[in-house]
């Protein structure tokens, strides 16, 4: 017994590189079973909805983006470089996920204001549920950087204090304001592994929905488009760059696509599934990034019949994935300082450094069921509870707004 361990550790550490593919299919495997557990303690998620299959895939997506910068992590310990990792897959499957995020964001929004067209578009309850939905967990991920930043720092001051809290409000602005150092801490947006940059251009895709209203033909009151306007500005002033700018266009796509019957029964057919999948694999492994045009078609192609209904053989709609798809946001957010934690407190950077590939993949593996459970937590105590009360404040800024008009129009 014995004897065949060795031999299986043996041949492992010969067959896992920094960047191979196989621990990632094992992570994927153990954060489904680590949904199993949970469903089987607490419950499956509310039954599918509209949109099961993108519900489904969300959950996926964040975690892949986890996956990724494992793997980055691998060279930056040796490098000190937070940089793609020299292989198709490993790079892609965090930016392929990004671009489909976007895709979801696009479609979701774009979907909505062509429902409403008719009736008008809820503004208020709209913002007020994006407000709920991104900024509670974003407090958060935030709080937890400050913490870090100053256990990094010795909890000692290294910049003045209004440098410090300066440059700390502009993390609170979802990185429209940049991601500084904080406190002389280097690299600190690499305590969240960077990723809230996505956020700025979420809220600036938000922002400019009253534009695409415009363009829908569900015409806005003029004080709704000035919010349009400013999202604009937003875009200008962080510079974004259209390469992240196409996935919206290509999740606004999909939803003209997906008003179509031929086009929903198209997408639900057996064939269909598989040349999606067909299109993901060529997309993430055979470009070396999935924001030039081919790949970014062909990922959007692969997103539009998911929105349609493709459910990729029912993996898409499982209790498993529906529980990662809750799950999403608190991992894409939270996944970054678990890693921090991991490489930086729990194992240590010279400890780390020493890792083989495979003691490395191993340590991420024992690791994913801490990200699930901590996403489930985070989860259950500050997503769900902000988000059930968007009713609630809703009717509240509808009834805070004439108010003010009224006192306004008084003053004047």
């Amino acid at each position: 017994m014995a004897l065949a361990q060795r031999w299986f550790y043996r041949e492992a550490k010969r067959m896992i590189s920094p960047t191979s593919p196989f621990p990632v299919f094992a992570a994927v495997l153990l954060a489904l079973a680590t949904a199993k557990v949970l469903i089987w303690r607490f419950g499956a998620p509310n039954a599918a909805g509209r949109f099961a299959t993108i519900d489904g895939l969300r959950g996926y997506l964040a975690f892949f983006v986890f996956l990724h910068h494992s793997c980055i992590w691998y060279f930056y310990i040796r490098t000190s470089q937070f940089d793609s990792p020299p292989s198709n897959f490993m790079a892609n499957i965090g930016r392929a996920s990004v671009s489909l995020f976007f895709m979801i964001t696009g479609f979701l929004f774009s979907t909505k204001i062509i429902n409403d067209k008719e009736r008008g578009v809820d503004w208020v309850k709209l913002y007020v549920s994006r407000v709920l939905r991104l900024t509670p967990l974003y407090v958060f991920a935030i709080l937890l950087l400050f913490v870090s930043v100053a256990f990094m720092s010795g909890f000692t001051l290294a910049q003045s204090p209004l440098t410090l809290v300066a440059n700390a409000l502009r993390w609170v602005g979802f990185s429209s304001f940049g991601e500084p150092d904080l406190n002389g801490v280097p690299d600190t947006k690499l305590i969240l592994s960077g990723v809230p940059w996505t956020l700025a251009y979420e809220w600036g895709f938000y922002l400019c929905l009253p534009l695409l209203a415009v363009v829908i033909g569900a015409i806005p009151s003029f004080s709704v488009l000035i919010i349009g306007f400013v999202g604009v500005l937003d875009f200008v002033h962080f510079h974004a760059e259209s390469r992240f700018l196409t996935p919206f266009l290509g999740g606004i796509i999909a939803a003209i696509l997906c008003r179509q019957a031929w086009f929903r029964n198209l997408s639900q057919r057996s064939f269909v599934s598989l040349i999606a999948i067909a299109a993901i694999i060529v997309a993430i492994t055979l470009f070396p990034t999935t924001y030039a045009r081919i790949p970014l078609a062909l990922l959007s192609l692969s997103f539009a019949v998911i929105a349609g209904g493709a459910t990729l053989f029912g993996a898409l709609t499982s209790q498993l994935s529906r529980m990662l798809g809750e799950l999403a946001y608190s991992i894409y957010l939270l996944h970054g300082f678990i890693l921090f934690t991991l490489f930086n407190v729990v194992i240590g950077k010279l400890g780390a450094r020493a890792f083989t590939p495979l003691e490395h993949w191993l340590a991420i593996l024992l690791t994913t069921p801490v990200l699930i459970l901590v996403s489930y937590t985070t989860f259950r105590l500050i997503e769900k509870p902000a988000m059930q009360h968007t009713e609630s404040v809703s009717k509240w800024v509808r009834q805070a707004i004439p108010a003010k008009r009224g006192a306004l129009e008084e003053s004047l």
